[in-house]
């Protein structure tokens, strides 16, 4: 399904996909209103249709994944307490420190080995301020990151998400899943959606990553916890209007683009095997469960990705030696086989 206009092979990441030509016909009809006012039928229907999905109450339509979890961890928190998540995850590594400006709240880091927290570790890093003379703030919030990005896009074993769900719970905390690739671990598990966040009190979904929507995330939670982040939509400025153009694309990428996600994931390990057989590039294959494959080479990040890019190929670096390429619904087995010449070649 390339439909990409350019002649790169680019990997750099799953957000870069452009809206498919069936996608553009369903945005470009789509039945819109006043979504501030509540009168947009198609972003009515996205939200039904993914609280649905996911086996909960109800859910709230925002521009980006930044924002879904900056309104969940506002909506679950009071200034001063402390959210428990992984060194790696995207809530600490990639999101302004929202968490700290928004929502006052400090951090407890959880380490982790490919992303993944052992429920032991989470428990571990809850502090309470009562019996702690005042010292501590207290942990209100566990935020679990599935598939974990930094991790190499790996899944969360089922028993350890409800584990963790349930060590929240019993230490008075609320437990949120950051799901930008949600549907990549159901794929990769064959998990449904909503047995697999059953136990959690919110959950993130981007339409905009493997999905191949152009815009949007969606916060997914009980009807209460909804209205409450509605008024933190509101106020961190993510209210919009005749949103139904947009949410048509989110619309038509669940019922279209779920279940190809396999055809991603296979191609990445495609890549995977064949970069990690060459001489001077490792590539750690545990953690090649979905559509990520970190390299990492003698050569350096910089040099591998200029001598990628002589060849047409487009890959970011993730540090001084590694870099990530992240295969999405515009990338055909020919490019594959392009990107394994190209490594080949450097």
């Amino acid at each position: 399904m390339r439909e990409h206009p350019s002649d790169r092979v680019d990997l750099r990441s799953d957000t870069i996909t452009q809206p498919t030509a069936a996608m553009r016909a369903v945005m470009e009809s789509a039945e819109v209103g006043d979504d501030v006012l509540g009168d947009d039928p198609t972003v009515q229907a996205l939200q039904n249709h993914l609280a649905s999905l996911l086996g909960k109450e109800a859910a709230l339509f925002v521009p980006s994944g930044t924002m879904s979890n900056a309104v969940a961890i506002r909506t679950h928190t009071s200034p001063g307490d402390e959210i428990i998540t992984e060194t790696t995850s995207h809530v600490y590594q990639y999101e302004g420190g929202g968490y700290a400006t928004l929502s006052g709240c400090s951090v407890a880091l959880v380490d982790a080995v490919r992303g993944i927290m052992k429920p032991d570790d989470v428990a571990k890093a809850i502090r309470k301020a009562e019996g702690s003379l005042g010292h501590y703030p207290d942990g209100s919030l566990v935020c679990v990151e599935n598939t974990s990005n930094r991790g190499g896009g790996t899944c969360y074993p089922q028993e350890t998400l409800d584990a963790i769900a349930e060590i929240a719970h019993n230490n008075g905390c609320a437990a949120h899943i950051d799901g930008a690739r949600l549907f990549n671990a159901v794929i990769a598990t064959g998990i449904d959606a909503a047995r697999m966040v059953r136990d959690y009190d919110s959950i993130s979904i981007c339409l905009s990553k493997g999905l191949g929507a152009p815009v949007g995330s969606v916060l997914v939670g009980s009807s209460e916890f909804i209205a409450r982040a509605h008024r933190w939509r509101k106020m961190f400025g993510g209210g919009m209007r005749q949103a139904g153009v947009i949410a048509a694309g989110g619309l038509f990428a669940l019922e279209n683009h779920v279940e190809r996600l396999a055809e991603d994931h296979a191609r990445a390990r495609r890549l995977a095997e064949a970069v990690n057989a060459m001489d001077g590039f490792t590539v750690d294959l545990d953690s090649v469960q979905t559509n990520m494959v970190y390299v990492d080479g003698e050569l350096g990040a910089q040099q591998i990705m200029a001598g990628l890019a002589e060849h047409g190929v487009d890959v970011l670096d993730v540090g001084p030696t590694a870099v990530r390429a992240v295969v999405h619904l515009h990338i055909t087995d020919d490019d594959i086989e392009r990107t394994i010449a190209a490594f080949a070649a450097l």
